[in-house]
C-alpha cells in the first residue's frame, strides 16, 4: 500500500495509519491517551530540543530516517549533560510512499527509543504531494542534574580536547550511498547516552560536550573555541580516520574535519582527567577509538591545527553546504 493525500485527511485513513504503524510501534501510557497534549510528571531545569530529518537515501548502511531522528534528538540533549525522557514526532508523508518502507522507518525509531530510554508521547501525521518521500521532524525534552553545568561557555585554558570515535563515518556512508560506491563503511548513527554515562561514573569534571554533526569536527571546535573566547589547537597526525573514509576523502578531494558524524562526541574535560576520561570511553564499545587530539589554550577564541609537517593551520566554521540532505 502507498500513502495517499487521504492518509493526511484526519479521517478514517489516519487513524488507520496510526492504528497500524505508529501506536504499536510507540506503545506508552502516555500516548494511548490519544490526547491533543500529553501531560507528564517533571520538575527542576528542563533541556529542550528540537530537529528535523532530511536524509536521502532514507536507509543507508548503519541506519536510516527512524534511528538517526532518535539518535540526533537525545544526543543534542545528553551533550548538555540531561538525561532524555520525551519526545515529539511530527511525521511529513509524501504521496505514493511505501507503508511498507514507512513501517520500517517507524519500528527502527521505537527501537532506538527504547535503547536510549525515551518515550515518544505525542506525534503528528502530515501528507504532502510529492514522489514517496518521507520527512520527520522531533522535539526530546531532559532533565538536567542541578550539580551539572556542561556549557561551551565553560571550556578553559588548561583543558583536554578528546574525541570518542573516527572522523566522517555517517558522511562517508551517506556519499558513498549516494554515489553507489561499494565499501565496507557505515556510519556510526548511535545514541550517546552510554559514553557521557560513563564520563559521569569516573566522576570527571566536563565541562563541555559536543556531537560531531553538520560541519563535522572543525566546525564544532571553532564554535567552542568562540563561545568560550579560547584557542583550541588540534594536532593533525592524532585525528582518528578509518583508513576506508581516509581512501574516500582522497579519492574526492574531502577534507575529515569537516565531515559529520551521528555518534560520536568531543569532550572538553581538564588535563589531568584526560587519562581517565578516555579509560572510561573506551571501556564503552563505542568509544574504543576515544584519543586526545588536542588542547585548549589561552588566546581570542581562535581553532589552529597543527600540521603532519609542523605548521599551522587556522581552521574557521565550514563555509557552504558540504553535503546536503546528511541528516
Amino acid at each position: 500500500m502507498q500513502i495517499t493525500m487521504a492518509h493526511g485527511s484526519g479521517g478514517r485513513l489516519t487513524g488507520e495509519l496510526i492504528d497500524t504503524i505508529f501506536a504499536p510501534a510507540f506503545d506508552n501510557e502516555v500516548l494511548l491517551q490519544m490526547e491533543d497534549s500529553a501531560v507528564v510528571p517533571g520538575a527542576g531545569r528542563l533541556a529542550v530540543t528540537t530537529d528535523s530529518f532530511v536524509v536521502d537515501p532514507l536507509f543507508f548502511p548503519g541506519g536510516d530516517i527512524g534511528k538517526l531522528s532518535i539518535c540526533g534528538t537525545v544526543n543534542d540533549l545528553w551533550m548538555r549533560g540531561a538525561e532524555p525522557k520525551y519526545l515529539t514526532c511530527g511525521f511529513l508523508l509524501q504521496e505514493g510512499l511505501s507503508t511498507d518502507l514507512l513501517k520500517r522507518a517507524v519500528q527502527s525509531m521505537a527501537q532506538t527509543a527504547r535503547e536510549a530510554g525515551v518515550k515518544l508521547i505525542a506525534g503528528d501525521t502530515k501528507v504532502i504531494p510529492g514522489d514517496g518521500g518521507l520527512y520527520i521532524n522531533t522535539a526530546g525534552v531532559g532533565f538536567v542534574p542541578d550539580e551539572c553545568h556542561i556549557s561551551a561557555a565553560c571550556c578553559q585554558p588548561g583543558d583536554a580536547v578528546l574525541v570518542s570515535g573516527t572522523l566522517g563515518d555517517h558522511h562517508a556512508a551517506i556519499l558513498s550511498s549516494r554515489l553507489g560506491i561499494q565499501n565496507e563503511i557505515k556510519s556510526d548513527c548511535a545514541p550517546l547516552g552510554a559514553l557521557v554515562n560513563a564520563l559521569k561514573r569516573a566522576k570527571i569534571d566536563v565541562h563541555a560536550l559536543r556531537d560531531i554533526t553538520r560541519g563535522g569536527l572543525a566546525t564544532v571546535c571553532r564554535e567552542l573555541a568562540g563561545a568560550s573566547a579560547c584557542r583550541f589547537q588540534l594536532e593533525e597526525e592524532k585525528l582518528p580516520v578509518k583508513p576506508a573514509v581516509r581512501d574516500l576523502c582522497g579519492l574526492l578531494g574531502i577534507d575529515p574535519l569537516y565531515m559529520g558524524n551521528e555518534g560520536c562526541l568531543v569532550a572538553v574535560v581538564p588535563q589531568e582527567q584526560a587519562e581517565k576520561a578516555l579509560n572510561a570511553l573506551r571501556a564503552c564499545g563505542q568509544g574504543s577509538a576515544a584519543c586526545q587530539i588536542g588542547q585548549v589554550e589561552a588566546g581570542d577564541g581562535a581553532l589552529f591545527l597543527r600540521t603532519s609537517i609542523g605548521g599551522q593551520r587556522r581552521l574557521e566554521v565550514l563555509q557552504g553546504e558540504g553535503l546536503p540532505r546528511i541528516c
